[in-house]
């Protein structure tokens, strides 16, 4: 089951020298819709106050799939993908209306603020993010070759 995470309009000042959404802002929006992912999930701001955990994003891969205009609005549909003791991994599509634009694939650790190590996942957290498990998209896990 996917989570719809976020969505906005893409800004006059997100267009770079090329007249299109410049890579800097795709991984912005893909960061707000890691942030709603894990109020979702049980990992919101009220979480992390009590508990002083946090998910850290120790690893990503960005596909560019097709150029966006100013003034597209944009949707990011969000997917668990895998969940262990202290990761969450998760794929983000960003869509265009119907049109896949970019694809996001992260992998979170659970870590304490406190001692910056990491640390198991609450229970509630794991057992959402299993229910909304799915098996991986074709495009997760691919590497960067030439």
């Amino acid at each position: 089951m996917s989570l719809t995470t976020y969505e906005t309009p893409v800004l006059e000042d997100w267009i770079d020298y090329n007249g299109h959404l410049t890579e800097g802002y795709y991984v912005l929006v893909f960061g707000f819709a890691t942030d709603a992912a894990m109020d979702a999930l049980g990992l919101g701001p009220d979480y992390r106050q009590e508990s002083g955990c946090s998910l850290y994003t120790v690893e990503a891969h960005v596909r560019y799939l097709q150029e966006v205009a100013q003034g597209a609005r944009l949707r990011v549909r969000t997917h668990v993908v895998g969940v262990a003791q202290k990761k969450l991994h998760l794929a983000h599509e960003m869509f265009v209306g119907d049109e896949l634009v970019a694809t996001e694939e992260i992998l979170g650790i659970h870590v304490s603020q406190a001692d910056g190590r990491a640390t198991v996942l609450p229970e509630a957290t794991a057992a959402s993010a299993a229910e909304h498990r799915i098996s991986p998209p074709v495009w997760v896990g691919r590497a960067v070759r030439i």
